[in-house]
């Protein structure tokens, strides 16, 4: 069983839903990262997510294209993301899953990346531009390695839905808002209505996580409500990174992750 399975089991039996957190790797260096994970883990999150960057993040908003040009701009490379990697291992046992674009394992292969990747400690990928339709290379190179995270939209239609539930594994990311992460606009009613389909389509075999403009506790609580099995916080950690001294991130993280964790419970 994968880490993330395990995390999805333990939770369950605890009735609560998983809090993943998503920073950028880098960003503005290493020690800061570092000191995130560590506040992140204190706070309680679930699942680490770790973005690595790239030079053309269609996906991402302001915050996070911005985090992403300081960490290229710090030179954040492939080695020195695995060996970023196993230091948090040593740190700690949270699933780590890893968000970045398919050029970044297409170049190296897929085969090698993952391997590599798995290696160093990562647990599963989002990759946001991989299409269903072109994921075969890449679905069997990840077999029995890691996680392979598909995401769905809102108007994902209910066929669509199926094949990518039926290609995800660890969880099924919905995209919560139209448009890209970070983007605040409130709590949609038709996100609430693709969560309570979403679920009745996937059958409990891959659980929901809902992400892109969660940035409160409240938000986080009417997720929960709404049934999603992971609520996924971004942007707003990575403006937590850019507004706080060195010294106190690992303070700051911890208790915001901690306020956004206590929503988690049902």
């Amino acid at each position: 069983m994968s880490r993330i399975k395990e995390k999805f089991s333990e939770l369950d039996a605890k009735n609560e839903k998983a809090l993943i957190s998503y920073i950028m790797a880098g960003f503005p260096n290493e020690k800061t990262t570092l000191s995130a994970v560590k506040g992140l883990v204190k706070g309680g999150a679930d699942i680490i997510e770790l973005g690595f960057p790239f030079s053309d993040p269609l996906a991402d908003g302001p915050v996070i294209q911005n985090a992403s040009t300081i960490s290229l701009e710090k030179g954040t490379k492939i080695e020195k993301f695995f060996k970023l990697v196993r230091k948090i291992r040593k740190l700690t046992d949270t699933p780590l899953v890893l968000m970045t674009y398919t050029n970044i394992l297409y170049k190296m292969g897929y085969s090698k990346f993952i391997s590599e990747a798995k290696k160093a400690g990562i647990d599963g990928f989002i990759l946001p531009d991989m299409s269903i339709e072109e994921s075969k290379d890449y679905l069997n190179a990840a077999k029995g390695k890691t996680d392979t995270i598909f995401l769905i939209s809102p108007n994902t239609s209910i066929e669509r839905i199926k094949k990518i539930a039926n290609a995800s594994s660890g969880f099924l990311y919905l995209v919560a808002v139209y448009g890209t992460t970070g983007v605040k606009s409130g709590i949609k009613n038709y996100t609430i209505k693709a969560i309570k389909e979403t679920r009745k389509q996937t059958k409990g075999k891959v659980p929901v996580g809902v992400g892109f403009g969660v940035s409160t506790p409240k938000d986080v609580k009417r997720y929960v409500s709404a049934g999603a099995d992971a609520v996924i916080v971004g942007s707003a950690f990575l403006k937590i990174i850019e507004n706080t001294p060195q010294n106190k991130i690992e303070q700051k993280i911890g208790s915001f992750t901690k306020s956004l964790k206590k929503e988690t419970k049902y």
